[in-house]
């Protein structure tokens, strides 16, 4: 794959999420009559083969060639996993439209090819090449030659040419056009019949090793453990397929609806039809009409407001009012086009449209922009179907433990063909025992028992309101060393208090007036301004809206209501939002406010303005948003002196703090005309107001126990540096002793460089500081720069966006001590989120997609993309998914661990008696692979997680030299102990080959039995089995299995002690209890049907005592080496052993570098210093700032 012909290879969706490499091929007829003959003479297994392999199916049937003349493509994605898949390429054919609108290559819509979808179009044949890749669909574009997503309108477009273009409508003939080329717009998600479900997990590699396995036993009458494998696997297919079943039904009824609303389409010359929403195409304009409507597409409004429900995609059900897309001259592409969020113009797929208002025409009109599962709900869908795949060592490292395990296989096999051919036994026998070594070495019901650990642990969280729809991710909870925090909702209570109001005037801030009081705001500016700046609505006689819109409007206890009829004052549209002081009010001069027009809230602003109207009186501007953006838009001689220290007052004891601010505006100009920098400009500040936001009851012992456990807590919000840093403190995750360094920087500006500063943050010393965005105490002199883990960074999104584009060196060492993030926009969480998990293991309560674990508290639609979901809204779910990923990851490696030994010790035994041309009997097989493993695999696993986080985290790695040391000296115990007996029985003085008993009889000595040939018993059974040397290695593996189980079950420090598992414990007494009368009874009808010997007493005694002497070296070895961590801390001193991950290696350069932390210092991005160190880019920085 490393030579590509020109053409051959190119990249889908660069630089986004799921981009993949493409190959060209084109299939050979001859190549494909040689895999016909190939699949024919292997019985299917080709096929199989095949389907497991994607890319050896193309590079059999095909032969490479460019992309334009490719019928089949090879899919590669760009990640470290590396996944193949192939997909034919299908065509689309224009020409049945022809005879319908009359279509010819000539016709004005196929010539303008501003479009990819007339691009795509070949010419004369009127054909389009196309691809379906992960239910989206690629078109060839000629132009370009290059595959593109098609279904979404162009990003290129300006908002004048949206206007101008699809402002009137799509003609009939484009309309179908488009539904051809982009199909349906549905997010079809069939439930999955069964019998496919059954195939698929049926053709697992596993479950086709057990077939193999099976129809061995059969033919070698190995019955019953065939039965009792056979069920199992029905039993654990039939879960499986269940489980995926119910998964495949709730997710077609969460989209089902979807697909069938009638919306209203504007045509160009058609006018408005009611129509299905499946027939919407890019470009068709929708009309809103009437209340409560499902979006069936994302749409750009551009014309009216909408008031809608997001709750589907951001998981808060919160309305948000969407505003037209203004029309500007400019061609700058419209999501570019002004600095505001260009979200707050687009109606998403799967939202509610709560309320719809018209503007002067008298509609509510917005052009569709996506379609399918293009848009956001269907892009919700796709990560459902498509789960990015787990990147956890611990899999990586159980497919090279199962091949090493084939490799021990294919040994022991060469062995056996040797010693039977040389023993000239029949070749059907040599083989059927060759094949046998097989399913000795490698367990059939390993991935079995590996899954119950896991589903054990399943069942517990459920218990405490943990679902999963992940369950593999349940292990690498086990590794987690760092937690991201969102703060509001998250860290402190959903719901703010409204503490009181600052108001202004010339001579600075006036006296706190508190609420808590009971008293009136008296009338004002700034009670107009808490009445009305807001995006509240009234549905259905109730106010809905941001829980602080919600506060500081009901502080003033003026009313809601809409305009009547006879309303008419100019530019104010009918049914406009009134608020009317309520009629116990006084001394308010005004009847009420109308509110004429909305420039809402975005993150990326961070501040909010409305446009109203005093009834009788004037037309204002209000204002309102973080209190540093607020202050910027004000004439300077407006903002108290004191408003830095002001500010920090309140921050610094953790509230919320919104500014406030207005102005008045000429009545004559209509208040749609005014554009947002008109109306933002020359504001008199008006004062702040004081929001308490309390921490959770459960936060800070929550965030100690993280602490204690050495797991990184951080902190990521939208809020304001101070307040956050405020919250750090008051929730542990700074702890008193611990520093707060301030990062800002700067942006390049004229002729200055972009700049980086670093300040440390004192609690108490009051300092004038005129900053932008950080009013916060700066700390001029420190004399210790403090050692690692006695600092942490705090730094808002625009220096995390800086540092990102200029010190991209700087990054990683910044990440590793960086704690609070603020002013943070949802593009940036996700970038620092994946930024972080290139560093360590990520459980994430925001940007849930992008971390390793995203765990989500809230049972809205959007939670069902995340691997884990909470029904308690706190975050006491965080440490008991961690202990409880602990407990599973152990549990597997202590199954790892059982079944390489069980396998081994059978292998090593019956190739041990391969020697002697004997084996082990069906019936003695059955005890030990089912009355033995299968309980003990079923059981072992039962050990719930310890109740307390301990500071280190289990081996993630299954070769690391402990767990290896572990099965090692294990199998080299048990080979020992196999050998010894197997060499000693055939030395007793007892022993002979021809003699079936040697039990002692009652005054008879050992010598005199040995002497006399007509003494020992002769026994019925005619078995090839039995021996001595098959009973006595029967006996040490058999009980050797129920030691090595005792000895791998770990309980403290990640899982409960092993006496507390009681099902565990009873099932090892009676096994042990079982194989101890086995051994000494003496009752020959049962030894015949286990095909076993009569020993003397003293040989049974000698076998325990051997037995025994394993069990205490094992445990000996296991509990003060294997496990003693303390030993292994002092090893890898004495050897100078370092960690090789990046993490560790950026924290020790930290811990050598004397300069770090830099403090009250200034770097710029063109100074030497700055570009020395590890590069760490991000490219997809840009990229996730786009994504919803």
């Amino acid at each position: 794959m490393g030579h590509f012909e020109k053409g051959q290879h190119a990249l889908l969706n660069e630089g986004e999420e799921n981009e993949m490499e493409i190959f060209g091929y084109r299939t050979q007829g001859c190549r494909k009559s040689l895999c016909l003959a190939g699949s024919i003479f292997s019985f299917g297994i080709l096929p199989l083969v095949f389907y497991w392999r994607p890319a050896w199916h193309v590079w059999a049937h095909c032969v490479p060639c460019s992309l334009q003349e490719a019928d089949t493509v090879l899919l590669r994605t760009t990640d470290e996993f590396q996944i193949y898949s192939w997909k034919k390429v299908i065509w689309i054919y224009l020409s049945a439209l022809n005879s319908a609108f009359g279509l010819t290559p000539d016709h004005p819509l196929m010539t303008d090819e501003e479009y990819i979808i007339n691009r795509a179009i070949r010419k004369p044949d009127l054909k389009v090449r196309c691809i379906k890749v992960q239910k989206i669909r690629y078109v060839w574009n000629y132009l370009e030659g290059q595959f593109q997503k098609i279904g979404s309108l162009e990003d290129w477009l300006s908002s004048a040419k949206i206007h101008q273009k699809f402002g009137s409508g799509l003609t009939r003939e484009e309309q179908e056009i488009r539904r051809l080329i982009c199909g349906p717009n549905t997010i079809d998600v069939e439930v999955t019949p069964i019998w496919k479900l059954l195939i698929k997990e049926v053709l697992n590699p596993f479950y086709i090793f057990q077939l193999f396995s099976v129809c061995l036993w059969f033919s070698e009458d190995y019955k019953e453990y065939a039965f009792a494998i056979i069920i199992m696997s029905i039993i654990s297919i039939s879960l499986t397929v269940y489980d995926l079943r119910e998964q495949s039904v709730k997710l077609h009824h969460l989209v089902e609806s979807h697909n069938s609303i009638t919306v209203s389409v504007c045509g160009r010359k058609a006018g408005v039809q009611e129509l299905e929403s499946r027939v919407l195409v890019p470009g068709d304009l929708l009309i809103l009409t009437g209340n409560k409507v499902l979006m069936p597409c994302d749409a750009v409004l551009i014309e009216g407001s909408c008031v809608v429900d997001e709750g589907m995609l951001t998981g808060e059900s919160i309305p948000v009012t969407k505003t037209p897309l203004p029309k500007m001259d400019s061609s700058v592409p419209w999501k570019t086009q002004s600095e505001a969020d260009y979200k707050r113009h687009v109606l998403f797929c799967g939202t509610e449209v709560i309320q719809a208002k018209a503007a002067c025409s008298g509609t509510v009109r917005a052009v569709v922009l996506q379609t399918g599962f293009n848009t956001a709900k269907g892009d919700l869908v796709r990560s459902i179907l498509y789960p990015k795949p787990v990147n956890f060592q611990l899999y990586r490292d159980a497919i090279r433990f199962l091949l090493c395990l084939v490799g021990t296989a294919t040994i022991g096999m060469i062995y056996t063909l040797c010693v039977y051919v040389l023993s000239g036994e029949p070749p059907e026998e040599v083989v059927r025992k060759a094949l046998d070594v097989i399913t000795i070495a490698v367990p059939p019901a390993l991935p079995a028992a590996l899954t119950t650990g896991i589903i054990y642990a399943q069942r517990r969280l459920k218990k405490r309101g943990i679902f999963c729809i992940s369950p593999q991710r349940i292990n690498v909870c086990g590794q987690l060393n760092l937690v991201c925090f969102d703060k509001t909702g998250t860290l402190t209570r959903d719901g703010l208090d409204l503490w009181g109001v600052v108001s202004c005037d010339r001579n600075g801030f006036q006296e706190v007036h508190s609420f808590a009081s009971g008293q009136a705001l008296p009338w004002g500016p700034l009670c107009a301004a808490m009445a009305s700046c807001h995006s509240l609505i009234l549905l259905d006689g109730t106010i809905q809206g941001d829980p602080l819109d919600l506060k500081m409007f009901e502080a003033t206890t003026w009313e809601m209501a809409f305009s009547g009829d006879d309303f008419h004052i100019k530019g104010v549209p009918a049914h406009a939002m009134v608020v009317k002081p309520c009629r116990t009010a006084s001394q308010v001069p005004v009847e009420g406010i109308a509110i004429l027009h909305q420039f809402p809230f975005s993150s990326a602003l961070q501040r909010m303005t409305v446009i109203v109207q005093e009834m009788g009186g004037d037309r204002l501007a209000f204002m309102k948003g973080a209190p540093e953006r607020v202050a910027s838009f004000c004439q300077p001689e407006t903002v108290p002196t004191s408003f830095v220290s002001e500010l920090q007052i309140y921050t610094t004891q953790g509230f919320r703090v919104i500014a406030l601010a207005y102005k008045k505006l000429e009545n004559d100009h209509h208040a749609t005309t005014l554009t947002r920098e008109t109306v933002e400009s020359d504001l008199i500040f008006l004062g702040l107001l004081i929001l308490e936001n309390r921490l959770k009851e459960e936060t800070k012992p929550v965030l100690e126990e993280l602490i204690s456990a050495r797991i990184r807590t951080v902190m990521i919000t939208g809020d304001n540096l101070q307040t956050a840093i405020t919250v750090a403190r008051k929730s542990g995750m700074v702890s008193e002793s611990q520093k707060v360094i301030l990062i800002e920087a700067n942006e390049t500006t004229g002729s200055s460089s972009a700049s980086i500063s670093w300040t440390l943050v004192e609690e108490k010393k009051h300092i004038t500081y005129g900053n932008q965005d950080n009013y916060i105490n700066i700390r001029d002199e420190v004399s210790d720069k403090g050692r690692e883990g006695s600092y942490h960074f705090a730094l808002t999104g625009k220096s995390f966006h800086v540092i990102s584009q200029h010190f991209s060196s700087l990054l990683p060492k910044i990440l590793i001590n960086g704690t609070i993030f603020a002013r943070m926009s949802p593009g940036q969480k996700s970038s620092l989120v994946l930024c972080q998990c290139r560093c360590k293991l990520i459980l994430c309560f925001q940007a849930l997609k992008m971390a390793h674990v995203g765990i989500s508290l809230s049972e809205q639609e959007a939670s069902v993309a995340s691997p884990f979901t909470s029904k308690t809204p706190n975050i006491e779910c965080v440490p008991h998914l961690i202990k409880e990923g602990r407990a599973a990851l152990v549990t597997s490696f202590c199954m790892f661990k059982y079944m390489a030994l069980y396998s081994m010790i059978q292998y090593v035994g019956v190739l041990l008696l391969y020697w002697e041309t004997n084996s082990l009997s069906n019936y003695q097989f059955l005890f030990q692979d089912l009355a033995i493993t299968t309980l003990i695999g079923v059981t072992m696993n039962l050990n719930g997680a310890y109740p307390k986080l301990v500071p280190f985290r289990p081996a993630g790695r299954l070769i690391s030299p402990p767990l290896l040391l572990s099965v090692i000296f294990n199998i080299l115990l048990s080979l020992a102990m196999h050998i010894a007996g197997f060499i000693l029985v055939q030395r007793q003085p007892w022993y002979s080959v021809e003699i079936h008993s040697a039990c002692t009889v009652q005054n008879e000595s050992i010598s005199e039995l040995t002497m006399s040939p007509t003494a020992p018993e002769k026994m019925e059974s005619n078995s090839t089995f039995t021996s001595f040397e098959n009973t006595t290695i029967w006996f040490l593996g058999t009980i050797n299995c129920i030691t090595v189980a005792l000895v791998f079950s770990k309980g403290k420090p990640f899982r409960q002690p092993t006496y507390t598992n009681y099902i565990f414990v009873f099932v090892l007494i009676i096994q042990l209890g079982v194989c101890l009368f086995i051994l000494f009874a003496d009752i020959p009808e049962l030894y015949r049907r286990l095909d076993l010997l009569c020993t003397p007493v003293l040989w049974r005694a000698s076998i325990v005592i051997m037995l025994s002497l394993n069990f205490i070296v094992s445990l000996v070895a296991e509990e003060a080496v294997i496990e003693n961590r303390a030993l292994w801390m002092m090893i890898k001193r004495r050897f100078g052993y370092q960690s090789k991950s990046q993490y560790r290696i950026w924290q020790r350069d930290l811990a050598n570098d004397p300069s770090w932390p830099p403090l009250n210092q200034t770097s710029h991005s063109d100074m030497p210093e700055c570009g020395r160190g590890v590069s760490y880019s991000n490219p997809v920085f840009e990229s996730n700032e786009e994504q919803l």
